[in-house]
């Protein structure tokens, strides 16, 4: 198909608004995607204002964990030219030449990308929403002389657009070390800091949807960016001029580099390896799954360097699929996501089932239980049994761990029994990588979300599945020589600690009004929030609006019970939903007191579950 040149007034108008046209017809002039061009021609042939409101009135933005969204044409869709202007925007904040206008060169226009919240307030342009504590952790990240360090997934258009953020930066005058192979997110991470880099993108929708990929971005500490770093690459974007095409498309001397992934790997190897005890048992029977995605490429081999019987793979997912055929959701929390590896498991008689999500920053964990089949740990179940093994294995009065305020408190009670640091952030492991920073002369011993995120190794500022699957395989090993099991390890900790049962509701809308009503709604719960959530009194209540203490601005809301649970809300910054989080909690028990604790755990949770939807329902109806 052949497509017709665009530039400014191109595009045919019809009844649309002049200014949506001349916003499309900017684009259009600088979109070197012929398919994506072709995309948005259409759409203006037959005057599809929806359609094109869509991807222009909401441009993707840096949320939590990057820039993430569905792939096509416009800036609120994953395209080349959103990499390439984002990839401008942080050459320019690192100090990289401004690329001189030419044939081919020039601004999109204003809103084609921005920094949004996504959970952790939206910061503007300056420090000055962020506590002291964290502005000093930004301290020394700009500037620094350091290549900039590029990795990509196995997605759809990954190659691609790691090729494309390569060749910006190299246009830019700032060195490029570009991985050539698909590698898991981790390895990028843990590239930043061996190669003490300036900065690291990866590109990687890790466990979203199939038609959708994403941009990660790391600073020089080897951590995600975050305020106000992420605010200023987005305005920077905004005015970088993009390098002409000929300049992308030829040769880029010595600027563009090709890693040596062999040697990086076998040192991101030895540093997670390191981890384990050398002399520790290591005989165990494992499952795998990568789940379509390249964990496949480094756990395998990670764990038979380290000493384990290689795991036994999920065959119909052990290689790099973008399409993700047996799971349309690769997220290991959805429902039926691991039950091939379950069923795998079954037939092998597995000691262990790892499952990474495709990105292999995640972890996903099942144990076999006494009386057939597999449990699934929550992931806050297996953050406090990862903690309890490394606080065991290490000694110092300069430990520290650190949780998010959406993940189960039965950590913090841990740490104050341990006599070790804790320290609670915002969602999202920009701000968990970096909680040592709040705490000098504190080492970061683990970290850990609920949404399957942890961290054991100080090599990788991250989250990273692989070298917490290590973890997870020393721990079932050492538990299967002392014939016991890590359910029964979680039976102790929650005997000694109390149990603290943890569950999620999500209410997701439709339709541009839904921010606003879920505004509108957490509005509601500051001005007036429920006295009681059934038969449970509301004890206090956390607004982290203007942030607290340590922790920056947030759209979070904590509804602290009388009897120790709680309650947390906190709007998606990528999806149109209003996520809820629940906790109940009990006191120490001994063990023949746990079956009656958590029953009565499970009666808080649904009790709770129940009071906030019927709250949330009834507000939803007095709009309609």
């Amino acid at each position: 198909m052949r497509v017709p040149a665009a530039g400014p007034g191109s595009a045919p108008a019809g009844s649309l608004p002049a200014e949506l046209v001349t916003r499309v017809d900017a684009w259009l002039a600088h979109d070197p995607d012929p398919g994506t061009r072709a995309e948005l021609l259409e759409l203006l042939g037959r005057g599809d204002e929806a359609s094109l409101r869509e991807r222009f009135d909401h441009p993707l933005n840096f949320g939590t964990a990057g820039m993430r969204g569905p792939l096509g044409a416009g800036p609120g869709r994953f395209n080349q030219a959103v990499v390439r202007r984002a990839t401008a925007g942080l050459a320019s904040y690192l100090g990289g030449p401004t690329p001189t206008t030419s044939s081919g060169a020039g601004s999109i226009g204003a809103g084609s990308i921005g920094a949004g919240s996504s959970g952790a307030g939206s910061f503007g342009s300056g420090a000055g929403s962020l506590p002291v504590a964290w502005a000093r952790a930004g301290e020394g990240l700009a500037g620094h002389p350091g290549p900039v360090v590029v990795g990509h997934d196995a997605r759809h258009g990954s190659q691609q657009f790691a090729e494309d953020a390569a060749r910006v930066l190299a246009a830019a005058g700032l060195r490029a070390l570009h991985f050539e192979s698909a590698l898991p997110t981790p390895v990028l991470a843990f590239a930043v800091r061996h190669f003490a880099a300036a900065a690291g993108v990866m590109v990687t929708a890790s466990h979203n949807p199939a038609p959708d990929n994403g941009y990660k971005v790391y600073l020089a500490d080897g951590a995600q960016i975050f305020p106000p770093h992420d605010a200023r690459v987005a305005a920077a974007a905004e005015k970088a001029i993009l390098p002409p095409v000929d300049a992308l498309s030829g040769q880029s001397g010595d600027r563009v580099v090709a890693v040596d992934e062999a040697e990086v790997l076998a040192a991101y190897r030895r540093s997670v390896i390191a981890l384990l005890e050398p002399s520790g048992p290591r005989r165990l029977r494992s499952v795998y799954s990568p789940l379509h995605g390249v964990g496949g490429a480094v756990l395998p081999g990670l764990m038979e360097e380290a000493g384990f019987e290689p795991p036994q793979p999920v065959g119909a997912q052990a290689r790099p699929d973008p399409d993700f055929p047996t799971t349309p959701f690769p997220n290991p929390e959805e429902p039926g996501v691991m039950d091939l590896a379950l069923a795998r498991a079954e037939s092998a008689k597995a000691d262990v089932v790892l499952v990474n999500d495709p990105d292999a920053d995640r972890l996903a964990v099942a144990l076999p239980v006494a009386r057939g089949g597999f449990r699934v740990l929550t992931g806050d179940e297996l953050g406090v049994l990862i903690a309890a093994h490394l606080l065991a294995r290490s000694s110092g009065s300069d430990r520290l761990v650190a949780a998010t305020v959406v993940s189960s408190t039965m950590l913090s009670d841990m740490a104050h029994q341990a006599g070790v640091e804790y320290v609670e952030t915002l969602t999202g492991f920009k701000w968990l990588a970096r909680a040592a920073r709040l705490r000098p002369g504190h080492r970061l011993i683990f970290a850990y979300e609920e949404a399957l995120g942890y961290a054991a190794s100080e090599a990788v500022a991250d989250k990273d599945g692989m070298s917490a699957a290590l973890v997870v395989a020393e721990m079932a090993a050492l538990a299967k020589e002392e014939g016991r099991s890590l359910l029964e390890r979680l039976d102790g900790l929650e005997a000694d600690l109390g149990v603290h049962s943890s569950a999620q509701w999500s209410w997701r809308l439709e339709g541009s009004a839904a921010g606003g009503v879920i505004r509108g709604l957490m509005a509601r719960w500051r001005s007036s929030p429920p006295e009681r959530l059934g038969s449970c009194a509301v004890a206090s209540v956390r607004d982290l609006a203007n942030g607290e203490a340590e922790l920056p601005p947030s759209d979070v809301l904590v509804l602290e019970l009388a009897n120790g649970g709680r309650v947390v809300l906190r709007p998606s910054g990528t999806e149109p939903k209003l996520k809820v989080y629940f906790e109940a909690t009990t006191g120490p028990c001994d063990q023949g007191g746990l079956v009656e604790a958590r029953r009565w755990a499970r009666r808080q949770l649904g009790e709770l579950r129940s009071a906030v939807v019927a709250l949330v329902t009834s507000y939803q109806g007095a709009l309609s």
